[in-house]
């Protein structure tokens, strides 16, 4: 017999909605009555965590959810399910693959569909995820996010349509394992990765998107800001704009960490091209190319890697590893 944690959290999968098309939360969580669809050779022990929409989540919450799992994991527990809304959800599961070391199975799901809606999504999603946290392979896989029959790495997957219940999806990698009437097969294994046990999430770390005639305004606010740390979305492989660059090298001369990522959502951010503004000087500058994160997860790495108290050189290796 297999036992298996559930966290709800909130989200659309925790929703209803109502006659005039709105959806809003449920007086009472709606997967409650399903527990006789979950295989008989699985313990289910149900816990609501929370019950927030996922746009009020914040770090804060997650490390929440990252003390539960590690007390689980002294409570015999084979795995954990995380039911979450759909809009932060690779958030909440990069956050939880980084942060600590795992010992039991970890799956996010959730639901594009409400409960009562058409075609409603949440309970099969609902019921692969808690079979792919008791399958033994599970285990050594990072945190997994199950939905629409597909399993994804959290590392990687991001959300790619607004609406569509196919909209977990992992550009350039894909997903690394399917489902299939109750088998669970993995197609990749994920390599080992440094996750770094933190018991806080303090700090301030923006984020930025590039674009096309973008001038230094935003860079000299943040240096008179305080901030502990900026991610940019840079363009292509790795550039900017090179009216930012001499702000932003007065922001990195100052001692405030700065990562690159693509806001391309295929392909590495890698330093190739060099002119003003180009990777390669970037990088020389001080800037640290992230690779194969968006740049929410590499501002939540950052986050992470600062509460770790790392040093400089530290942080560099780990936000580039």
């Amino acid at each position: 017999m297999k036992k298996v944690l559930v966290l709800h959290t909130g989200g659309t999968i925790s929703m209803t909605q109502e006659k005039d098309g709105a959806v809003g939360l449920s007086a009472s969580h709606p997967l409650k009555e399903s527990m006789d669809l979950i295989p008989d050779n699985v313990e289910v022990v149900v816990e609501e965590i929370f019950n927030l929409p996922s746009p009020h989540i914040t770090p804060k919450e997650m490390l929440l959810l990252k003390k539960r799992i590690e007390k689980a994991q002294t409570q015999n527990f084979d795995g954990v399910v995380i039911t979450h809304g759909t809009d932060t959800l690779e958030e909440t599961a990069y956050f939880l693959d980084i942060s600590f070391k795992k010992e039991i199975a970890v799956v996010l799901t959730g639901a594009m569909r409400s409960s009562n809606e058409l075609g409603s999504d949440g309970l099969y999603n609902y019921v692969q995820a808690i079979i792919t946290a008791s399958d033994d392979k599970s285990k050594d896989q990072g945190v997994l996010v199950v939905m629409n029959d597909e399993i994804h790495a959290g590392r990687f997957v991001t959300k790619t349509h607004t609406t569509s219940v196919d909209t977990f999806r992992t550009p350039t990698f894909g997903p690394i394992g399917i489902l299939s009437k109750r088998q669970v097969i993995f197609l990749k294994e994920v390599v080992e990765h440094h996750a770094l046990n933190i018991e806080s999430v303090d700090g301030k770390v923006i984020l930025l998107k590039a674009y096309a005639g973008m001038d230094a305004m935003l860079f000299d606010v943040l240096k008179e800001s305080r901030v502990d740390g900026v991610v940019i979305e840079a363009l292509g492989a790795g550039n900017l704009p090179p009216q930012v660059i001499t702000s932003l090298k007065e922001l990195i001369d100052s001692g405030i960490p700065v990562s690159l990522v693509s806001r391309c959502s295929n392909g590495i951010a890698e330093d190739i091209y060099d002119y003003e503004g180009g990777g390669i000087p970037l990088r020389k500058m001080g800037v640290m190319f992230v690779k194969g994160l968006t740049g929410p997860k590499a501002r939540l790495r950052m986050l992470v890697g600062i509460n770790a108290r790392l040093s400089h050189h530290e942080l560099r290796q780990f936000m580039t590893e």
